[in-house]
């Protein structure tokens, strides 16, 4: 039951999801047959840079109540994974250590609320679609029970909640990011620091990252070219040479937003238009620590020393 709350407190995620719980959502119709091949070196892949030191206005340009007022933050340099944690990389840290997630934990369990978060989309107007709670749904069977990972190696790793997370981090020798860290390393590398939206879509409308185009939760029109999750570095670099910051998955972050709820940057697949901007540097977002979906992941920083 305390699975299924967690669901229902969820509801309407990040205002860009649509999350309601119900399985009485409108389908939505994608628009895209086939992902185009794309992604990282298998060189950078786990490669890091460095954010260096420095102050910025966070909360610039803020849409919704809880991003502003903007204020003045100083950031100490830190390191910062160019990419989101990839399948193939967590699979490394499940085979060395035989970590468990809470995802395949509840599923396993007689808890009736077991299971991870899952936005289901359909071909078919007709077919009911949109958010359930769907036991069996894991970081290595991502679509749910049946499915793999063996052709989304280098897609970031969802199902994750932010034990799972902080337990990966540890392994890897890093942590999460804070939510100070996380929106300095995107600002930075910001295409139009004054353009509030310019992560995801560049002056003449056209997507550089992954979210969704076309009338959420109904249309997916996938004009970026993928009506879920992309592979680890298949949209254009940011400034500071970090991938995927904006889009493709919501990422943990080290910092609390309330009782049980830490906060969640970067917009996801699900962005739309229509029903949220927080495909943006300054939007943030709480989420319920144990609840893990197949639109959030993660990203990892290592501490510089002085």
């Amino acid at each position: 039951m305390k699975r299924a709350i967690s669901l229902a407190a969820a509801a309407f995620l990040a205002a860009c999801s649509g999350e309601t719980g119900s399985e009485d959502a409108p389908a939505a119709r994608v628009q895209v047959s086939e992902s185009p091949k794309c992604g990282l070196a298998s060189d950078q892949i786990g490669q890091f840079v460095t954010v260096p030191e420095g102050g910025f206005e966070m909360g610039a340009n803020g849409i919704y109540p809880e991003e502003g007022p903007p204020r003045t933050v100083h950031v100490a340099a830190f390191a910062i994974q160019i990419h989101e944690v990839t399948n193939r990389q967590f699979q490394q840290f499940v085979a060395e250590t035989g970590y468990v997630t809470d995802a395949e934990r509840t599923s396993a369990s007689s808890d009736p609320g077991g299971g991870s978060g899952m936005f289901k989309q359909s071909s078919d107007r007709d077919t009911p679609g949109g958010w359930m709670l769907l036991r069996g749904a894991t970081w290595k069977t991502p679509a749910g029970p049946g499915s793999d990972i063996a052709s989304r190696q280098d897609q970031p790793v969802v199902h994750v909640s932010l034990r799972d997370a902080e337990a990966y981090a540890k392994w890897a020798g890093g942590r999460l990011p804070t939510e100070e860290e996380w929106e300095y390393a995107a600002m930075l590398g910001m295409p139009d620091p004054a353009d509030a939206v310019s992560g995801a879509y560049d002056a003449e409308g056209h997507p550089v990252a992954n979210t969704w185009q076309g009338i959420f939760p109904v249309i997916n029109e996938a004009t970026d070219g993928f009506a879920e999750a992309a592979p680890a570095g298949c949209f254009p670099a940011s400034g500071l040479g970090v991938y995927d910051m904006i889009g493709n998955v919501w990422e943990w972050t080290a910092t609390s937003y309330g009782p049980r709820q830490n906060m969640i940057k970067g917009g996801s697949f699900l962005c739309a238009e229509n029903f949220c901007k927080r495909y943006r540097g300054a939007a943030r977002q709480g989420q319920d620590i144990d609840f893990s979906s197949n639109h959030i992941g993660f990203r990892i920083v290592r501490d510089i020393a002085p």
